[in-house]
């Protein structure tokens, strides 16, 4: 009889940044993330899909990366927590600021919008990987749960 030997299965991120070091921004505010996320968010979808990103960031709160976590229709979007850190983990992120538009342009969060950023935020301590933040977006303004001391 031959052994079969079963290797686990990786999910394989790389890391290869277009930018240098110098030139990633630092995040020292809710205003600031709001337009890093604007400059990287599709005009033609804000309006129109939700979608939720994530802003990785090193120790210093300066720019990993955003990640694309889920697109989703005009009412809401699956946000898979599993995802989230695999890929915060993965990139060697110190912290998150979790993030989504809302196409209405109303930016105040919905029930569920409180009771991920609660969930997500247990398991960044968990994991020793902060949330941060977690910023609704239109294309003119935003929510910040950090501002309204909801972190």
């Amino acid at each position: 009889m031959e052994k079969t030997t079963y290797q686990a299965a990786e999910i394989e991120i790389s890391y290869r940044p277009t930018f240098k070091a110098s030139e990633r921004p630092k995040i020292d505010s809710s205003y600031k993330a709001f337009n890093v996320l604007c400059s990287n968010w599709s005009e033609d979808k804000i309006e129109f899909l939700e979608e939720f990103k994530i802003i990785l960031l090193n120790r210093a709160n300066h720019v990993l990366g955003i990640a694309n976590i889920s697109q989703g229709g005009l009412a809401g979007t699956y946000v898979d927590p599993k995802i989230v850190f695999s890929i915060a983990l993965k990139a060697n992120s110190s912290g998150i600021i979790l993030s989504h538009n809302h196409p209405s342009g109303q930016c105040l969060p919905s029930q569920a919008d409180v009771e991920l950023t609660r969930r997500m935020v247990q398991i960044g301590a968990l994991l020793e990987l902060p949330v941060l933040d977690h910023i609704i977006i239109s294309p003119d303004h935003y929510y910040s749960f950090k501002d309204e001391e909801l972190i």
